[in-house]
């Protein structure tokens, strides 16, 4: 998202954060920064986990599963903040309702491949709703 958004030449702030700690401070997965970079993608971030502060400081909360969003519900503090959560997959068309990103850590190289055209095909989606919705 944060390619699209730079090669668009939107001011938008993308940040990547996981609903627990099990990998604060590591780089992604070295099969997900291989895909990514087959694609022209740098991914420069280290994992952090979101805080509840971190509804205050963006406009929406994506979550990559159902599991992942439910525990973003639960953490929200307000009904405010728990409409600013939404599925990446939401933004994917034709994905269904409820469409989640699947993991593809425990499997091989294509998984990972999978999940970046989903990421993409949605982060393309959500830039057009983005666009849209905040007339840039």
């Amino acid at each position: 998202m944060a390619q699209l958004v730079k090669r668009e030449g939107l001011a938008i702030a993308v940040e990547s954060a996981g609903t627990a700690a099990y990998h604060v401070g590591e780089r992604p997965d070295r099969r997900t920064i291989a895909t990514a970079k087959l694609h022209g993608v740098e991914l420069p971030s280290r994992a952090r986990k979101f805080s509840a502060d971190d509804f205050a400081r963006f406009e929406l909360v994506l979550a990559m599963d159902t599991n992942n969003r439910d525990d973003l519900l639960r953490l929200a503090p307000d009904g405010a903040a728990q409409a600013k959560v939404l599925l990446l997959r939401d933004f994917e068309s034709g994905a269904g309702p409820d469409a989640s990103v699947p993991d593809p850590y425990y499997g091989e190289q294509e998984g990972f491949e999978e999940v970046f055209q989903i990421c993409e095909r949605a982060c393309t989606g959500l830039l057009a709703h983005v666009r849209r919705e905040y007339e840039l």
